[in-house]
């Protein structure tokens, strides 16, 4: 089926970028499985960005603002531990 030309619909804007996290993301998957907590897929995930040179900030500081209006606060993402098995 010929859809057309649609303009820039399904395009992605940083289409190499997004190529290269997809990649790292299904290499973790492909390795680990499933199964884990999000800190463990975290974690892979920050050392496989490094092994293929992608660069990358883990839980970096998020400024807040409250109706346009800028916070104090700010936030740290963080990815419960969960237990170990070591």
């Amino acid at each position: 089926m010929d859809h057309g030309n649609h303009g820039n619909h399904g395009q992605l804007l940083f289409a190499d970028e997004t190529f290269l996290i997809r990649r790292a993301v299904f290499e973790v998957s492909r390795q680990m499985g499933t199964g884990f907590l999000e800190a463990v897929y975290q974690e892979c995930l920050a050392i496989e960005f490094a092994a293929q040179g992608i660069p990358f900030e883990a839980s970096p500081m998020l400024a807040l603002a409250y109706k346009g209006q800028p916070l104090k606060q700010s936030y740290r993402p963080s990815v419960s531990e969960g237990s170990s098995s070591s």
